[in-house]
Parts: structure tokens; sequence; C-alpha cells
């Protein structure tokens, strides 16, 4: 199933929609959506290599966008929203240990949620909740996103075809540590409270 939505996520890279679906999925990524942008950034990468710091940028700008769209998520209507995003977006633990990490520093924070495969929305909304400081939180993000999605670019302009072949040749072996690398970011945001 896995190996048909990573075929389905390639055939973007052909389409002339492509930019706007990984704009859309960016933003979202940043504020509820589940899915990073990551693979489809891979799949234009791959598919027109010569448009990967393009196709990078994109998801840098949609994605700090879509942190603000988080941000105020928390700021204005978290009273609303708190018990679904608790239930169905961030657990508790999470949204606990995020909060500790600001009152520590906010730019580090930030930086990790968006440089790593920590989840991202966690930080954005959380950062909305107990309002932490705008200008920090739009720079923290900015570094972090344009930095992780400029390496993916530039590593798949360079190596493309190879990395290409070697995801196609061992995509379970791939989808296994891209699931390991998830847990354990959750599960390190955890031991760090």
């Amino acid at each position: 199933m896995l190996k048909s939505f990573y075929n389905w996520v390639l055939g973007w890279a052909d389409r002339k929609h492509g930019p706007f679906a990984l704009s859309l999925v960016s933003f979202a990524e940043a504020s509820f959506f589940p899915i990073p942008p990551d693979p489809l950034l891979a799949a234009l990468c791959l598919g027109n290599r010569k448009k990967s710091y393009r196709f990078a940028i994109y998801c840098s700008v949609f994605s700090v966008l879509g942190a603000v769209a988080g941000y105020l998520i928390g700021y204005w209507v978290w009273e609303s929203v708190g018990g679904f995003f608790l239930s169905h977006v961030i657990t508790e633990d999470i949204f606990t240990t995020v909060s500790e990490k600001y009152s520590e520093n906010t730019f580090e924070a930030v930086l990790a949620g968006a440089f790593t495969f920590l989840p991202f929305k966690a930080f954005t909304v959380t950062a909305g909740v107990f309002k932490v400081d705008l200008p920090t939180f739009i720079a923290a993000c900015a570094v972090g996103r344009t930095a992780r999605f400029a390496i993916i670019a530039c590593l798949l302009s360079v190596f493309g075809a190879r990395v290409k072949s070697l995801i196609d040749k061992y995509f379970n072996i791939f989808t296994v540590i891209f699931f390991i690398l998830l847990l354990v970011g959750v599960l390190l945001l955890k031991k760090l409270a």
C-alpha cells in the first residue's frame, strides 16, 4: 500500500499542479495535518531536479505560513478546539513537553521542531497557546524549515537518480527507518521533559 502511495506521490512531479499540492501540504502540516511534506518535496525534486531549490522555497514559505496559522489556532481558538487537538492531532504529553521547552528557550525549541522529525504542529499550536514571542517564533520557523527543505533539495538535486534507484530498491527498509526516526523523535521529546 505504501509503495503505491509513493508512486502516486511521484506522479505529482509530472503534473502542473505539483507545486500547488506541495504548498498546500506544507501549509497544512505545520498547523494540523499529520503527514510531512518531505515525501512530496522529494518526489518533485526527483521528477525535475533543475527545480529542486524552487520546490524547497515553496515548501519553506508555505510551511512558515502554516506555522503562523498554527500559532493563531493556539492563540485565538484553543479554548474551542483544544480538546480536538489533544485527542486527534497532538498528545497531551507532547503538548506539556513542548510548553516546558518554551520556558527554557523559545528559539531553540521552535528550531528543533522545525528542523527535525518531531511533530511540528505541536510546536506551532503550543506557541500560540503560550503566547511566545511571535517574531522569535517566525525567525526560528524560517531558519529551521528552510534549512531542512534546502538540504533535501540539495541532496536530491546532486544525487537524484542514485537516490531514486535506492528508494525504489529498498523502499520497505526506508519506510521502516522513517517510522523509527519519527518514533524516536516523539520519544526524545517526551524524555527531554
